[in-house]
């Protein structure tokens, strides 16, 4: 079995959606078994929304036109801000923690002053805890992640109002 042939073989099984294929021909054995792909599954995104026409005239007798149906344009998913606010990004990947440790207090929260050089967060990677401080005077507007969240690098995580 030459390399033509035996990439004819995987196009024609990968076409009928054949698993798994064994051949054997003489002293040349040749066994193909795919990767079973894992099902994607379409996620609804939030930014559409299902309209449903009201009932075809047609339904009642009458020969009249469809019904018109009207869209309104959708909310905006991110408000913008009121004011210019201060935000305070997460400089590695890693994991928020708003306490030193489980069950102690947060560090900040919503409505507490903040000075410069204040602790606000600790951002684990890779086994260290690394302590994200406050680089601007105010107060704490807004909380983005939640407690044990996975984050990003350059991902949003206060609002301040600075001073």
């Amino acid at each position: 079995m030459n390399q033509k042939e035996l990439k004819e073989l995987i196009e024609f099984i990968i076409e009928k959606g054949i698993a798994e294929f064994e051949l054997e021909r003489g002293d040349v054995k040749v066994k193909i078994k795919r990767a079973s792909e894992a099902p994607t599954v379409a996620l609804p995104d939030a930014r559409y929304i299902a309209v449903h026409p009201a009932p075809v005239a047609a339904a009642h007798g009458s020969t009249s036109a469809p019904a018109k149906v009207e869209f309104a344009a959708a909310a905006p998913l991110v408000p913008e801000p009121e004011e210019d606010l201060h935000i305070v990004r997460s400089p590695i990947v890693g994991t928020f923690y708003e306490a030193p440790s489980p069950g102690a207090p947060p560090f900040v929260k919503v409505g507490d002053p903040v000075e410069i050089g204040q602790v606000l967060c600790i951002v684990e990677a890779m086994k260290l805890m690394n302590e994200i401080e406050c680089d601007v005077a105010g107060e704490v507007v807004k909380k983005f992640v939640a407690n044990g969240q996975p984050i990003e690098y350059g991902q949003e995580l206060f609002a301040l109002r600075t001073k």
